[in-house]
């Protein structure tokens, strides 16, 4: 009887981490068969791309706290006010799931999943924008993160792989094959071929393991089941001509920056989720800027600290004074990004911002108590799919008695418990799901679409 830990067991796991060495390493190989490839585009592409801040914000300098379109931007958001018309700051969201497991935040932003000891996870919104998408692009999708804390989550919930080397991101997406073709495409039908016959060896052990082993297999077969289809669309896409990048983006793109200048690597990703939409290689993008316990310091505007350490103040005015100039600071990068979309158009001559949904926000909402109601958001872009922008959409009102800013205890309470237990992330999630075309009542938890 063959055992989980036997000799011929590790020997055909090897032989399969080899392959997903290579394949699951590269996670823009997600390409469908080339349908539509050759074909001039006859209707604007509707896209998306999400952008991830973790340990949420200073919330006393952040909040906005009138309802409406007579609305002021607070300190934080200040840098997208040029903005306004075509953005739109929510407040009182919540992830039930999310509430007395802080440190999934990050897991459940993009889910609307109840992660606890022994859930799983469930397919993030990107991807199933993705199976829609995927058909009409090179890529199904595009993962960045500074870290592992990738955002997207496949449909058997595995954190998809991410890329976070600003010129391995610009070869994955643009450049040519090592070695031509011929050998990209030997190499890649050789990989199959290792996957293929792991998956039929695996299958055979599977039969004689007990629960527990086959309970630990699981996760592992579905990365192997997704190495196999990136793999199987990357062979079907490499007669298909990469699109042409000029000089300038590409100097500007095809390079690596130093974390210490957060700023330029900040610009150069957006950058790059800009390029990806604007040659149509993809349609969809996810950007963590980290995890709630790694995301990095900010040297360039004397920020040494980690976000973490800054999120935990305790009440110092010098941390939460750096925290709202790393909040700030984080805003302005995004703020570069919807200019960019707003000045690159599509190929079909249209500017990328009007048909690109890109929200901004927090799986967590004030970082010291791990609050995580009350989410900070920005929606922004997609008037081509029928958003209507320029109000300040707050859940809040009408469930509790005012943004107390000047008692911060009774206001930061707001961030802990959410004031309207129904308003819930997603159905906002729900609402960017349905404008990208997906057909569908419902997503994660959510109780009802978002009018906006």
């Amino acid at each position: 009887m063959s055992h989980f830990l036997s000799q011929s067991w590790l020997l055909d796991r090897r032989h399969a981490l080899r392959a997903l060495g290579s394949c699951i390493s590269l996670p823009f190989l997600e390409c469908m068969v080339p349908l539509r490839a050759a074909e001039q585009q006859t209707q604007t592409p509707k896209r998306s791309a999400f952008i991830y801040l973790a340990n949420g914000v200073h919330s006393l300098n952040y909040q906005i706290t009138t309802p409406g379109k007579d609305y002021q931007f607070s300190r934080s958001l200040k840098p997208l006010e040029k903005h306004r018309s075509v953005i739109t700051p929510i407040s009182g969201l919540h992830h039930p799931g999310a509430l007395s497991h802080h440190h999934n935040c990050i897991s459940v932003w993009l889910t609307g999943g109840k992660l606890g000891p022994s859930d799983k996870n469930t397919i993030s919104v990107d991807q199933k924008m993705a199976e829609i998408t995927a058909k009409h692009t090179r890529y199904s999708s595009m993962e960045v993160a500074l870290t592992g804390e990738c955002l997207g989550w496949t449909a058997d919930g595995v954190r998809l792989p991410s890329m976070r080397r600003c010129s391995e991101i610009f070869a994955s997406l643009f450049a040519e094959p090592k070695g031509g073709k011929t050998a990209q495409r030997r190499t890649l039908r050789r990989k199959g071929s290792v996957l293929d016959a792991n998956l039929a060896e695996v299958r055979r052990l599977e039969q004689a393991m007990g629960t527990a082993d086959k309970g630990r297999l699981d996760q592992y077969l579905t990365s192997v089941r997704e190495a196999e289809v990136r793999t199987r669309r990357a062979d079907a896409w490499l007669d298909t001509p990469l699109p042409t990048v000029s000089d300038d983006e590409r100097k500007r793109t095809n390079r690596d920056v130093p974390q210490t200048q957060a700023g330029d690597y900040f610009r150069t990703v957006y950058d790059l989720m800009v390029l990806a939409f604007q040659t149509d290689v993809t349609r969809v993008a996810t950007f963590s800027l980290g995890g709630e316990g790694d995301a990095f310091s900010i040297p360039e505007i004397g920020i040494t600290e980690s976000r973490h350490q800054l999120s935990h103040h305790g009440g110092d005015a010098g941390y939460m004074e750096k925290l709202t100039n790393y909040d700030t600071f984080a805003i302005e990068q995004f703020s570069y990004f919807l200019t960019r979309l707003a000045e690159n158009k599509d190929l079909n001559g249209q500017p990328l911002l009007g048909s690109t949904m890109a929200l901004f926000g927090s799986g967590m909402s004030y970082g010291h108590s791990h609050g995580n109601a009350n989410l900070p958001l920005v929606l922004a872009g997609g008037t081509d799919l029928g958003l209507k922008h320029g109000s300040h959409l707050d859940f809040n009102q009408g469930h509790f008695k005012g943004y107390q800013l000047d008692k911060p205890g009774e206001h930061y309470s707001l961030c802990s418990r959410p004031a309207n237990p129904n308003a819930h992330m997603s159905n906002l999630l729900l609402l960017m799901a349905q404008r990208m075309g997906v057909e569908t009542d419902k997503f994660g938890d959510s109780n009802k679409v978002i009018e906006l």
